[in-house]
């Protein structure tokens, strides 16, 4: 059976502006897919961390294309792909940098648009090399 996914708008809303994320989705079939967060880090990494593998470009552009390469390596290898999120949570040590993010997100997303939360945090647990984390639900046919 096919997934069935459907973008909440509200009645009221303004179309004159333009919104990088849905307000809101409604899943009614398919097969709901979790994943951890991913940083520009490999996906598997020495735990505890060592230092010589977060050797990271300094720039959030680079570490943008860096963590959505392991977004979409980890979609695939749960069976679905980018367009099949639903809603990311995208962790930002500098704020000041989503507007780098969101040129990187959306020439991956090409147009679909999950939820998002966008959140500034002091420090990511992975490494403090590590400017940005997201973790997302991705919805795949039946």
């Amino acid at each position: 059976m096919a997934k069935d996914v459907a973008i909440v708008h509200h009645t009221d809303r303004r179309t004159d502006v333009h919104m990088p994320y849905a307000p809101g989705i409604v899943v009614t079939r398919g097969r709901l897919v979790f994943l951890s967060g991913v940083t520009a880090a490999a996906v598997y990494h020495s735990h505890p961390h060592r230092d010589e593998e977060f050797d990271l470009p300094s720039t959030m552009r680079e570490q943008a294309v860096l963590t959505m390469e392991n977004l979409k390596k980890t979609l695939e290898a749960a069976g679905c792909g980018l367009r099949d999120l639903v809603s990311a949570t995208r962790f930002l040590t500098d704020v000041s940098e989503q507007d780098d993010l969101n040129r990187v997100w959306a020439d991956y997303l090409k147009g679909h648009l999950p939820t998002t939360t966008t959140v500034e945090v002091s420090r990511l647990a992975t490494h403090p090399r590590c400017k940005i984390e997201i973790s997302a639900i991705a919805v795949t046919d039946d």
